[in-house]
């Protein structure tokens, strides 16, 4: 079924459009199946706040508009939302009553939500910390059996417990892979957004691998992986330039380009991740790498060694060995020699 999303009236589409960039979004909302207006409300609230002071006909549209959107959209899009405008100082008090808001009082930098009631202390079950957390809440280095379970715990994870992972990886004491030389990084940016640009994934892939020392399927993992955020670790340990990332995203792959809310949520990902996670988790795919070759060969020398000790334990030695028996001769006269 069609979603029908709220547009501006005539007068108002005529005339200049005074947020930037909104005429795509109303285009892309037009489409059947889409269900734009999540990404729509964050977006038109970004780009109002981006701007100090507004003139009263800016001021009515985004009360229009945003009114009519906010009770169609989940909670997770109005709690976003009413963080940007909680700390925004010219936020329509209409739309501040909307989101629960108090208007700013003079003697206040900001408008402030309502009092949260503490929550009644209750035993909190916790699971167990795996190996791998043990060791990145103590000084203990990384090791390759370590790098494997975070690996797949990243793997796991959603889109926000990976921004989770990042930022405690910042500050894990975790031994980060040394930067990649200033050079070498340079030459390998304008190779991968080259790359990126004619959609070109195979020599991205390669690049890839070869810059940051990974193998050939550690680095198609990082590529094809559905979220993004692998690509963008990789793209800040060889330091990116944001607006590059953005390219890169919007023509190597089409399934993140085509999606506005994944490009926006991605690119402020990019913005707040630190070089630091992004090396710690470069540490993680080297240090999976050299598991899986140990797990490789482990097996095979075991085994050897239990084979050869049964082997040479089953073998039994002969009641009579060549040479111990008396030899008998036989001539061609009567007697016995």
């Amino acid at each position: 079924m069609a979603l029908t999303i709220p547009t501006l009236r005539k007068p108002d589409m005529t005339a200049s459009p005074p947020f930037p960039g909104f005429d795509g979004l109303m285009t892309l909302s037009r489409r059947e199946g889409v269900d734009i207006r999540p990404t729509l409300l964050r977006v038109l609230t970004d780009l109002y706040v981006q701007t100090a002071k507004h003139s009263s006909d800016e001021q009515r549209q985004f009360v229009e508009l945003t009114s009519r959107l906010i009770d169609q959209v989940d909670d997770a899009t109005r709690a976003v939302v009413r963080a940007r405008l909680a700390i925004y100082p010219g936020a329509p008090a209409e739309i501040l009553h909307r989101l629960g808001l108090k208007p700013a009082q003079p003697d206040q930098r900001a408008p402030t939500a309502k009092e949260i009631p503490a929550p009644q202390l209750a035993p909190a079950l916790q699971k167990p910390l795996t190996e791998a957390q043990a060791r990145m809440a103590s000084n203990l280095s990384l090791q390759p059996t370590d790098a494997v379970e975070i690996c797949q715990m990243f793997e796991r994870a959603n889109a926000s417990e990976r921004a989770a992972i990042l930022h405690n990886l910042a500050e894990s004491p975790l031994k980060a892979s040394p930067r990649i030389p200033l050079s070498r990084a340079m030459r390998s940016v304008a190779a991968l957004e080259m790359a990126a640009f004619v959609t070109d994934i195979e020599n991205f892939i390669r690049e890839l691998a070869e810059t940051l020392i990974l193998p050939h399927k550690i680095a198609r993992q990082v590529v094809d992986d559905p979220g993004g955020e692998p690509l963008a670790c990789a793209m800040r340990a060889l330091d990116m330039p944001a607006h590059t990332f953005q390219r890169v995203l919007l023509f190597l792959r089409p399934e993140i380009g085509n999606s506005v809310h994944n490009v926006y949520r991605l690119a402020r990902l990019y913005e707040r991740l630190s070089e630091r996670a992004a090396l710690v988790m470069l540490a993680a795919w080297r240090g999976s790498t050299m598991e899986a070759a140990r797990a490789k060969y482990r097996p095979s020398l075991h085994d050897d060694e239990r084979h050869r000790a049964r082997t040479a334990a089953a073998q039994t030695r002969s009641a009579v060995q060549p040479g111990s028996a008396p030899l008998v001769r036989t001539g061609t006269d009567d007697s016995n020699r």
